[in-house]
């Protein structure tokens, strides 16, 4: 065994991630126990500061709890978990109120909230603040982390494993099933070069979703599915990674990174044209450009292969101007750089890869198969999305279960720190070439989009599956006999994911909600999760 590490950094609760979930959890955790935010970029950098519609609670007049649910239960297809469901819907207003004490600046109209509508919510529910909301709230939870005592925030940081007590041997039995210790974890100091060892009692997951394991998506570059591999390679189990949701409107442009077209351009009248200006969703759902995301993911694919398209057009320009600027100032500001004026002319989009609906499977508190491990937001399953998620119902999950997870920590007496292997790099070198990442990292991105995106057939993840095996021998190699670096642990944890994500889709032999498979056009009578177990767990 390697030496244990004296010099390991110690707190009560270590926290990957930065984003709404992890930051809310800090701001919990922080009046009594010693909580350290570790993040591989810049404190900013994650997915929750790209949310531009908003926040789904019940707020309005003659809205209710059971609408709701009932709007979110029937975007997922059937596999959403009504309990969690409930959970999420019951708790979404004081997450609100808690948001709104921070100071976050929602809009406002006449002296009350402004709500807006978006696909699949049968009432005006979305808080917001115009069509930056992500950003809005971040910059608030960014003030209020940096401000309190407690928390220590170490960007530039990236997660390489989680530590576990199978380490050592240790196990306890649990509801029959044996149950890992999770003692902390290594990350990689981008700012030395070094893999520093952290050890707490309690670790949350928060490291959002894995949208870059696609071509195309709305997700900045730190969505590389970081701890869904690492909760995996620990041993926890994963749930329905099949569901991949795809933002129907994601600006077309060749010069520019994707950029999405808020959801609540259509909830404000926005339609989906051909370039002839031929209107199209009224064709493919009654409920036209409100339908639920993955609906009109595959109508614009469907529209786009049809007519042999780059792209269709999002239209909202009959609105008043003055309606358009106070509504989406930033789409139309950005819009605006690349010489498009929204108020005249229509907004080319494309589909792009947008959110992970499955994850680590976690129950109501957060917790994960290994004892001290906790995983909320993106990176989590919590039952929630089912085969859909409905629009605006992240960044309320982000909240509530980062308020359950805390509460569920601040509950659990804190043992005393344990003794963990320092890390080892005793037998690696420097990489002699890094074209190989490069390389790699882009062929997995391509097949993932060509052969696991909006539309399926047993064919293509069969072709899929067997370039996972071959990058999957080749990265393994290179991170056994060289030093680690940021592009290799991302590249790791991506073939994982997609590793994850077509089996999934092998197991589901039916298309529902975001997964649509050729060879299995018709539901099933009684679906259930897709529920993946790590090797090894449960022997």
């Amino acid at each position: 065994m390697t030496p244990v590490n004296p010099i390991a950094q110690d707190f009560d609760v270590l926290i990957v991630g930065s984003g709404l979930a992890g930051l809310s959890a800090a701001l919990h955790l922080a009046p009594t126990h010693r909580v350290a935010v570790l993040t591989k970029r810049a404190m900013s950098d994650g997915s929750s500061g790209w949310a531009q519609g908003g926040i789904a609670a019940v707020m309005g007049e003659g809205d209710t709890f059971d609408s709701h649910v009932d709007d979110t239960l029937v975007a997922g297809a059937g596999l959403s978990d009504p309990q969690a469901t409930r959970f999420v819907v019951e708790h979404a207003p004081e997450s609100i109120e808690w948001l709104r004490q921070l100071g976050v600046p929602f809009s406002q109209e006449d002296g009350h909230l402004h709500l807006t509508r978006e696909g699949g919510h049968s009432a005006r529910r979305i808080v917001h603040v115009t069509d930056a909301t992500g950003a809005a709230v971040q910059r608030t939870m960014i003030e209020q982390v940096r401000k309190t005592p407690n928390i220590t925030i170490l960007e530039h940081h990236t997660l390489v494993d989680l530590i576990t007590g199978k380490k050592f041997g240790s196990r306890s039995a649990s509801g029959g099933l044996p149950v890992d210790r999770c003692l902390g974890l290594y990350a990689l100091d981008e700012r030395t070069d070094e893999v520093v060892t952290f050890t707490a009692p309690h670790t949350i997951l928060a490291t959002g979703g894995a949208g870059k394991v696609y071509l195309y998506t709305t997700n900045p570059d730190t969505a590389t599915g970081d701890g869904i591999a690492a909760a995996w390679r620990a041993g926890c189990r994963v749930t329905n990674m099949e569901f991949i949701q795809f933002h129907p409107t994601c600006l077309y442009h060749p010069h520019v990174k994707s950029f999405l077209i808020t959801e609540a351009v259509r909830g404000e009248g926005g339609q989906l044209k051909l370039p002839d200006g031929t209107r199209f969703m009224p064709a493919h759902d009654a409920r036209a450009e409100l339908a639920p995301r993955d609906i009109v993911a595959r109508a614009i694919d469907f529209e786009m292969k049809k007519h042999g398209l780059d792209c269709v057009y999002l239209d909202i320009s009959h609105q008043p101007a003055a309606f358009i600027l106070e509504h989406f100032p930033n789409v139309h500001a950005r819009c605006l750089e690349l010489g498009i004026d929204i108020t005249k002319e229509p907004i080319p989009v494309v589909p792009a890869a947008h959110y992970t609906c499955g994850g680590i499977h976690t129950d109501l508190l957060g917790r994960t198969d290994l004892t001290g491990l906790h995983a909320i937001g993106e990176t989590a399953y919590t039952g929630l999305h089912g085969a859909n998620r409905l629009a605006s119902n992240s960044l309320v999950e982000c909240m509530v279960f980062a308020r359950s997870a805390a509460h569920d920590i601040l509950d659990t007496p804190l043992p005393p720190p344990p003794l963990v292997p320092a890390w080892d790099e005793s037998r690696v070198t420097d990489a002699d070439e890094s074209v190989v990442i490069s390389h790699n990292w882009d062929e997995l991105r391509r097949f993932m989009w060509d052969y696991v995106g909006i539309v399926r057939t047993n064919k293509r993840l069969e072709r899929a599956q067997h370039r996972i095996r071959l990058l999957q021998e080749e990265i393994q190699e290179f991170y056994g006999a060289f030093h680690v670096t940021r592009d290799l642990l991302e590249l790791r944890n991506l073939v994982t994911v997609a590793e994850l994500i077509v089996k999934s889709a092998q197991a589901r032999h039916e298309s529902r909600g975001l997964h649509f498979s050729r060879d299995y056009p018709a539901a099933a009578p009684d679906p259930q999760p897709t529920v993946l177990t790590p090797p090894g767990l449960g022997d």
